[in-house]
């Protein structure tokens, strides 16, 4: 079966939490994430919200955003995740810069 790849996307001006639930199994392919000007104080998190419970939760990158404008989080592995399992992007924004954030996702379903 042919490999079919998704996104999804958010933007928003405010504290960003955006999370990418798509509710079957899934490869993370990338997050691209651009903001309007250089986002100021505060660090980004990009982070698990495992369905496995608490325990199991991960920081995948934290990210002083001082000087960024444009981040691009590609995971150095494959990274497989079940269904229920979340991924997270979450920021306080205090500048209040506009921002896109894009997840890039395979569900394994369409792979195999």
């Amino acid at each position: 079966m042919r490999n079919i790849t998704s996104s999804e996307v958010m933007t928003g001006v405010a504290a960003i939490a955006a999370t990418l639930d798509p509710q079957v199994d899934f490869y993370l392919n990338e997050i691209r994430l651009h903001l309007s000007a250089a986002g100021g104080a505060g660090i980004l998190t990009i982070s698990v919200d495992s369905a496995a419970g608490a325990a199991y939760d991960v920081v995948l990158i934290p990210q002083d955003m001082t000087v960024v404008v444009d981040l691009l989080y590609i995971p150095d592995l494959k990274l497989h995740f079940a269904a229920g399992d979340k991924i997270k992007v979450i920021w306080a924004n205090a500048n209040a810069r506009t921002y896109g954030v894009e997840f890039v996702y395979t569900k394994i379903a369409e792979v195999f």
